[in-house]
């Protein structure tokens, strides 16, 4: 009989629909070379198919870890980052014990939690989308969660949370994960602390840097911790054309990641600017490679009439807090004039 827990389940939602411009889903504009993509196929062609990959992907630990900083021994590698997310639900604790994080936040840290029968400690983040401190430290304290979850900037409001607050709940006791998915746009991390403590890990992926489709999620601890999630690892979890590309793109071509993120990080500052500049329009601030924005009007409605104009964005209204709110990630420059122009022709028609 399937568990009453998993029957209770809400899925994760993704979003499906198609556009000329798609702005939803935080991944990468990432253009290759035409000779950078048929290296990679030669690659992916020599691969035996018949032949399961390195269980341990040791090369490619290899290139992750000589990219963040770290010995490869303190590094786990993931079927994308929610493998590594559920892999601390199950880890971190016992059944029944509860998990904390704030919302609105990244999906998976509930369902995840659900999934392996650990309760869900959900606080509201504050007026200012920052954590709600003393509610946090009120609610821990009486339901004692053995661990938390805090997305660093966190999706979907684009924000690094205050360090310090972070810091305080963990000092209650409670293993910290610090999931920096979207590191490459904030610069902010606890690496540190992560390799030189037992409660304190952090996650980062390829998925944000064009690697999407590669689903290759990175977990950094000290080195003991390391070892013990690792030995939950699912065999051969990394698959090998994941492995023979992401080592590619990671080392041999990793300059084209590099410039296309500085782009996003400048293109995220024209497009925030040029909204502010809008009738009826606020923007809240972004570390991220997408960011929020809000209008007097329904957000779903906004999100139909932005689709008729061939963009799609998120409507993230449903969540607390974000109210009339839309998600946008940021694109390739003429993506990103596609959707202002696109905006504002939506909001001087209906404001």
């Amino acid at each position: 009989m399937i568990s009453a827990r998993i029957k209770g389940l809400s899925p994760y939602k993704t979003e499906k629909r198609s556009a000329k411009v798609k702005l939803s889903s935080n991944e990468l504009s990432l253009d290759l070379p035409a000779e950078v993509k048929e290296e990679i196929a030669r690659a992916v062609a020599r691969i035996p198919f018949n032949r399961y990959p390195d269980p341990q992907a040791t090369e490619l630990k290899e290139a992750v870890a000589l990219r963040f900083g770290v010995d490869p021994s303190c590094v786990v590698l993931g079927n994308g980052s929610d493998e590594l997310i559920q892999y601390l639900c199950m880890a971190v604790g016992e059944s029944g014990d509860a998990v904390f994080y704030p919302v609105p936040t990244f999906p998976m840290y509930g369902i995840s939690a659900q999934t392996v029968g650990k309760e869900r400690l959900e606080v509201p983040l504050g007026e200012d989308l920052d954590i709600d401190l003393d509610s946090s430290l009120k609610e821990i304290r009486r339901r004692k969660p053995i661990l938390a979850f805090f997305s660093y900037p966190n999706n979907p409001t684009g924000n690094c949370f205050d360090k310090n607050k972070i810091t305080a709940i963990r000092n209650e006791g409670v293993f910290c994960v610090i999931d920096e998915a979207y590191y490459h746009f904030s610069g902010k991390t606890f690496l540190e602390e992560a390799l030189s403590r037992e409660d304190t890990v952090v996650l980062r992926t390829l998925s944000k840097i064009g690697m999407a489709g590669l689903r290759v999620g990175v977990l950094i601890a000290r080195q003991d911790v390391a070892d013990y999630i690792n030995r939950m690892r699912l065999p051969f979890n990394i698959t090998y054309p994941s492995q023979v590309i992401a080592v590619l793109m990671l080392t041999k071509f990793y300059h084209f990641v590099e410039e296309a993120v500085n782009t996003v990080k400048r293109e995220r500052d024209r497009l925030m600017d040029a909204l502010r500049s809008m009738k009826g329009v606020e923007v809240f601030p972004s570390e991220a490679n997408f960011f929020l924005f809000r209008t007097p009007l329904p957000a779903p409605l906004l999100q139909e009439k932005l689709l008729e104009e061939g963009v799609l964005v998120r409507d993230v209204s449903y969540l607390p807090r974000l109210e009339r709110c839309l998600r946008v990630s940021i694109g390739k420059p003429e993506e990103n004039d596609a959707f202002l122009e696109a905006l504002h022709k939506v909001i001087e028609k209906m404001l």
